[in-house]
């Protein structure tokens, strides 16, 4: 798991102390997980412009792209077109294939 370092203000780090002292966290990594998780959950346009972001700087596929913006597959190219994104067809690579496949097995779940 990638690692990040933050700054914090006062008030949101004692918060996040105290929520750790209180049993609501375990650590402070696992209160900023949760925070960012649950932005992540609430907020549908920050998910997709964060995934067409990365499609388009070809560090994501077409499946992991729908998988983070939680959208249908098949939704996906539209919303890439209407972010003025160009939709590659077909795998780059062998970690790109395996992407594509595990989100079309979650398509079927």
């Amino acid at each position: 798991m990638p690692r990040t370092t933050s700054t914090l203000p006062n008030d949101i780090h004692q918060l996040v102390e105290g929520s750790i002292k209180a049993g609501v966290f375990e650590n402070k990594s696992d209160a900023i997980r949760h925070a960012i998780r649950q932005y992540f959950e609430d907020d549908e346009d920050a998910r997709i412009a964060a995934a067409v972001r990365l499609y388009e700087e070809d560090e994501i596929s077409l499946g992991k792209a729908a998988r983070l913006a939680e959208v249908p597959r098949q939704e996906m190219p539209e919303i890439l077109r209407e972010h003025g994104v160009e939709v590659r067809l077909g795998p780059e690579d062998m970690d790109d294939a395996e992407d594509e496949i595990e989100a079309a097995r979650k398509l079927n779940e």
